[in-house]
């Protein structure tokens, strides 16, 4: 079985949720090959080198400095199809989940998104993803010759085992149409230095119990003394406290943290969709009755702005031992 993962880049390196679709790629067993499309593609083509794939195949045109969809799901399925690949991974970050649905179309190929476990039944491959706002966990079977999957992030151990022998690189020719560029889209960008939620392994998040963005130095700290990334509900987004690129949920981003903070976030349907995959969840609130409760590994009925700094000064006192 011939895999093909689609390696994401971000200031010029292959981001994290990439290297985790290739162990997933390796937990599937098969031939696992890599992707790499970008207007200089020589320099993710040495970082893909010394990952563990036999091929990596490389698609560059100048055009792309700035990501299409429609050019990159093209040139993807142009790779698919030259790798003989039966399955596509493609980790589920925002780019992601709006690439593999249209490099789907294109291999007329059976899609599976925001995959949480691979397994293997009588030769098929078994696809688990959430659905019902989380609610429940769906099974699927792809009858497809060619299928695609992206993979949710944090969930697989980022490969980093080095190439047995050095992989061959074979550059394709994409032959690209006008219209593949009419269209950009431009990433939402976190501040310099600030953690994606999407990608941390622990995330420190708030929602409107903080009362206003005056107050969000509580958050920043106690992010800072975890190392943890910060995170915002919906309602905080909306009024304007945060940015966009924070947001965690249905109509944000969906994590997969070691540890996921809720603080002053009621636990609204859309917001659980987006974090209750984390495999720890702890949640500060001052009414007991707040749904994130229901789904906390651990609860804390408080005040925040009261619980916040003593919980800071502990968790730093730990950290620095």
């Amino acid at each position: 079985m011939n895999i093909l993962v689609y390696l994401e880049e971000r200031n010029g390196r292959i981001r994290k949720p990439s290297l985790e679709a290739i162990s997933a790629a390796h937990a599937l067993g098969g031939t696992v090959h890599a992707a790499v499309i970008g207007a200089e593609a020589n320099a993710l083509v040495e970082q893909a080198k010394t990952l563990n794939v036999q091929t990596v195949f490389a698609a560059s045109d100048a055009r792309l400095a700035k990501y299409s969809s429609r050019a990159t799901a093209r040139a993807l399925a142009e790779i698919a199809k030259q790798a003989n690949a039966e399955v596509v991974l493609v980790g589920a970050t925002g780019r992601g989940k709006d690439l593999a649905p249209r490099a789907a179309i294109r291999l007329e190929a059976g899609y599976v998104p925001d995959v949480t476990a691979f397994t293997n039944s009588n030769g098929d491959i078994v696809a688990t993803h959430p659905v019902y706002a989380g609610k429940a966990q769906m099974s699927v079977r792809v009858t497809t010759p060619v299928k695609v999957f992206s993979t949710r992030p944090n969930l697989w151990k980022p490969s980093k085992d080095a190439a047995a022998s050095t992989p061959a690189v074979q550059n394709v020719s994409v032959s690209f149409q006008d219209t593949d560029f009419s269209e950009h889209t431009t990433a939402l960008t976190l501040s310099q230095g600030k953690l994606d939620v999407a990608e941390a392994d622990i995330i420190v998040s708030g929602g409107r119990g903080m009362r206003g963005p005056e107050h969000w130095t509580l958050i920043e700290n106690l992010a800072e003394a975890f190392g943890a990334a910060t995170g915002a509900s919906r309602a905080v987004v909306d009024a304007g406290w945060r940015p966009h690129a924070e947001q965690v949920g249905q109509t944000g981003k969906t994590v997969s943290p070691t540890l996921y903070v809720a603080i002053g976030i009621s636990g609204a349907v859309q917001h659980l969709a987006g974090m209750s995959s984390s495999k720890t969840i702890v949640a500060i609130n001052k009414d007991e009755n707040a749904p994130i409760f229901s789904i906390a590994d651990y609860g804390l009925v408080g005040d925040a702005f009261e619980v916040l700094p003593a919980l800071t000064e502990e968790i730093k006192k730990l950290r620095s031992h």
